[in-house]
């Protein structure tokens, strides 16, 4: 076990910063407790490793078991966004400035593990999060392995590329996951994802969607935006103009904040306005059945 006291320099709201590595409820790779610490296995450089996150009066000490207890410890301050240069925004518009009063302590951090933020992404494409996180949770507790330290039981580290490339094809099956996200995937360990992740959509299946899902998380991209989501444009669009806009509209929107557009999306989501819903709602699908 290692562990380290950081002291961020700048008002810091660890939760709302660390919510968008959390693959719902269940999650295998990441929990909250009851306490307040946050929970994350990672397999890093260093072979497999959890970490644990303590917000306290004097600090954020973060806590590391396993091989790669020691790297994800000496990095945790780059998760909580230590990186990150909000100020980079410039927030003209009143819309948009005050979205960054109310989201004052939130930033945009980085893990530094693309394949593990590209992974779960692809299994989000094009379905509703209700059946890309069962997959998920199938899929970590088959074929990962135990989180190290005193989570073994109920956590499990996320598999490296060379176990997700070996997984039988009915129990990608059993996961929910049809033939098209499973090949995408698989395709996907070809490349050295940790080392090329600005060229993610030449793999075949991946598209700028993925890519700007995978880069938010991994890489911290400030500018990441997720062309072809299902709400985004809306989301954004009723924010800041009012009314719900395609991706054509919402790219116009965001236009004045080149270079920041992923954190003007990422505030709209988490502090904006969502349209009413009208209609019926995506279905959860099951092949799994079939």
């Amino acid at each position: 076990m290692t562990s380290r006291l950081w002291v961020p320099p700048w008002p810091l709201d660890v939760r709302a910063t660390v919510d968008g590595l959390h693959r719902g409820s269940g999650d295998p790779s990441m929990r909250y407790a009851p306490d307040g610490s946050i929970w994350r296995a990672s397999y890093t450089p260093d072979g497999p490793g959890t970490l644990r996150l303590q917000s306290g009066p004097d600090g954020v000490r973060g806590t590391g078991w396993g091989p790669g207890g020691e790297w994800l410890v000496e990095r945790f301050p780059e998760v909580l966004g230590a990186l990150d240069n909000p100020e980079e925004l410039v927030a003209d518009d009143p819309v948009v400035a005050a979205l960054v009063r109310r989201g004052r302590g939130y930033r945009i951090g980085r893990t530094g593990r693309v394949w593990e933020a590209l992974v779960p992404a692809i299994l989000e494409q094009k379905v509703v999060s209700t059946e890309a996180w069962r997959a998920w949770r199938y899929l970590l507790r088959r074929f990962g392995e135990p989180a190290p330290g005193p989570v073994a039981e109920s956590m499990r580290v996320p598999p490296p590329p060379q176990v997700w490339a070996r997984i039988p094809t009915w129990e990608w099956h059993r996961s929910g996951i049809e033939p098209v996200r499973m090949r995408t995937i698989r395709g996907a360990t070809s490349m050295d994802a940790e080392r090329h992740p600005d060229k993610l959509t030449v793999l075949r299946g991946v598209g700028p969607w993925t890519a700007a899902e995978t880069r938010m998380r991994a890489v911290g991209d400030a500018d990441a935006v997720p062309v072809g989501d299902f709400h985004i444009p809306k989301v954004v669009g009723q924010t800041l103009a009012g009314t719900p806009v395609d991706d054509a509209g919402m790219l116009e929107l965001l236009e004045p904040f080149a270079g920041q557009r992923g954190r003007v999306v990422r505030l709209c989501v988490r502090y904006g306005t969502w349209p009413q819903r009208k209609g019926p709602r995506m279905s959860v699908r099951d092949y799994r059945s079939l």
